[in-house]
């Protein structure tokens, strides 16, 4: 019986007040006040919503931290946002305290950058920090490990000099030669480390700031400066609308990245990608990370021509129409098949698996079967 009532409880929280003659159910203290601020935020066209005034916002940004776990918080958060434009949580530092921080949070303020008051730009800031050194923490390492592991293995010398011989390797790779009568190996195969240089590899993330890309940026922000970070790979920061701005120099600060990042405004495409080919010195040792929708609002057959051109030298580029968790659902399909066909592949990546995406394309393998190992489909 306990468990039917529970059942019928969350039916009448799902309906709302409407449901109250219907069910003849009791809600105790603390279920009242949850049927509050669900009601608040979803009932808004009958009861009026959360209201102007500042005190009503911040007293229901604390009621639902009260009441819901920090995922619930985050969804409800981001509802009301978009059900109720309440800009107010972003633009007014009270606001702000109270907010649990999410990408989707950041996301948004990189939006509002340019209408943030004075008061509320110091907290903003502090955000933006939060998130980013919380998405560092836990993207840091495996992004490392990935690249660098992949990079190793793709740098053994098969012909070292002697002060570049890898003993540990070689003597394992020579086991099966061991002679018994001279209880030695003879190193037929030799494993060297491999010559030192600079960068072995370039990485160039060109990213599309209109407004529907807005987790996908903040992902690859932190992305680029935590490659910017690993000294086998020479990272480059590009971003687009109409204009573009090469933030290479800045991503020692993923936090002034996304603050110099205008979310918003048309595309050009076309001129994203003639920046990039005029930055990219070695083709065959270049990864182009190309995050977009496709929409392209200048010259759609020079764009086309342009990608080709790219492929044609010998770059490795990889198409993704979103870099977050939400998937993309919207984005050119006549432009994704258009790059399919010169061999370009284009998806969508969540975070945990872009670490992993980047040591398949530094080491220039198969990324359709790669896609297709992770339950990725191609677009």
């Amino acid at each position: 019986m306990t468990e039917e009532k529970d059942n019928i409880k969350r039916w009448r929280m799902v309906l709302g007040k409407d449901a109250d003659e219907a069910l003849n159910v009791d809600l105790n203290q603390t279920e009242a006040g949850m049927d509050k601020t669900l009601e608040a935020l979803y009932d808004t066209e009958r009861k009026g919503g959360l209201g102007p005034s500042s005190p009503n916002v911040s007293r229901w940004l604390g009621d639902i931290r009260k009441y819901f776990p920090n995922s619930v918080v985050q969804v409800m958060q981001k509802d009301a946002l978009d059900r109720l434009s309440l800009t107010q949580m972003l633009t007014e530092p009270e606001m702000l305290e109270t907010v649990v921080p999410d990408v989707h949070l950041v996301a948004n303020l990189m939006s509002l950058r340019g209408a943030l008051p004075a008061k509320s730009k110091e907290t903003a800031r502090l955000v933006v920090r939060k998130v980013v050194d919380d998405l560092i923490q836990k993207l840091k390492a495996p992004t490392e490990q990935a690249i660098s592991g992949s990079l190793n293995r793709s740098s053994r010398n098969r012909r070292p000099r002697h002060n570049e011989i890898n003993w540990h390797e070689t003597i394992k790779r020579n086991l099966k030669h061991f002679q018994p009568e001279y209880n030695t190996i003879i190193p037929e195969t030799r494993i060297g480390y491999g010559r030192k240089r600079k960068s072995m590899k370039d990485i160039v993330l060109c990213i599309d700031q209109s407004g529907s890309m807005g987790t996908s940026v903040v992902y690859s922000g932190i992305f680029g400066a935590v490659m910017a970070s690993i000294p086998a790979v020479d990272t480059k920061l590009v971003v687009f609308d109409t204009s573009v701005v090469d933030m290479s120099d800045q991503l020692d600060d993923p936090v002034e990245v996304l603050f110099g990042i205008q979310l918003g405004g048309g595309t050009d495409i076309h001129k994203a990608l003639s920046y990039c080919q005029q930055i990219i010195a070695r083709p065959n040792d270049t990864v182009l990370v190309f995050i977009s929708d496709l929409y392209e609002g200048g010259n759609n057959s020079k764009m086309q021509q342009k990608m080709a051109e790219i492929v044609q030298s010998g770059v490795q580029m990889v198409t993704l129409l979103a870099l977050n968790d939400d998937g993309a659902p919207y984005y050119d399909h006549n432009n994704a098949h258009y790059l399919n066909s010169i061999g370009v592949p284009v998806f969508a990546c969540t975070p945990n698996l872009f670490p992993d995406l980047m040591a398949a394309a530094l080491n220039k393998q198969d990324l359709g079967e790669w896609a297709g190992r992770n339950d990725i489909k191609l677009k």
